[in-house]
């Protein structure tokens, strides 16, 4: 019986955790932060491309371009991206999001960004209509 509850509160547990890590991406917030997983943490535009119209397509698509034949793998040394929520602003159909990103590379320099996305509703399915970078 006692290994039985010890089973039984591993796979809550975990299933607890899985549910947390998930983002809702029925809402602003949810498309925004993927957008900004994919673009700038993962640093792959074509999954960032999937949740950008307007604006925001056109400039990953010319991030696309201009990266063309620079091959991100598993051997490239990426940098650690973390990033937090500063401020929101939402509405019905329109929302903005400005976050802070910690940016650090392998030889332990490191740097700040703000970038502030602004999110659409596009039929029933928020997408990223613009996205800014500043220091």
């Amino acid at each position: 019986m006692k290994q039985l509850l010890c089973v039984t509160l591993v796979i809550f547990s975990w299933a607890l955790l899985l549910s947390s890590c998930g983002r809702d991406l029925g809402t602003a917030q949810g498309v925004a932060e993927e957008f900004v997983d994919q673009h700038y943490v993962q640093i792959d535009l074509p999954k960032a491309k999937a949740y950008a119209v307007s604006i925001a397509l056109e400039k990953v698509n010319e991030e696309i371009r201009l990266t063309a034949g620079q091959q991100i793998d598993a051997s490239t040394r990426r940098p650690k991206v973390n990033y937090q929520l500063l401020e929101k602003k939402e509405s019905a159909g329109r929302a903005s999001f400005l976050y802070e990103g910690t940016i650090q590379s392998d030889d332990g320099t490191s740097f700040t960004r703000k970038w502030l996305v602004t999110a659409r509703k596009e039929g029933t399915q928020w997408r990223v209509s613009n996205f800014t970078e500043s220091d």
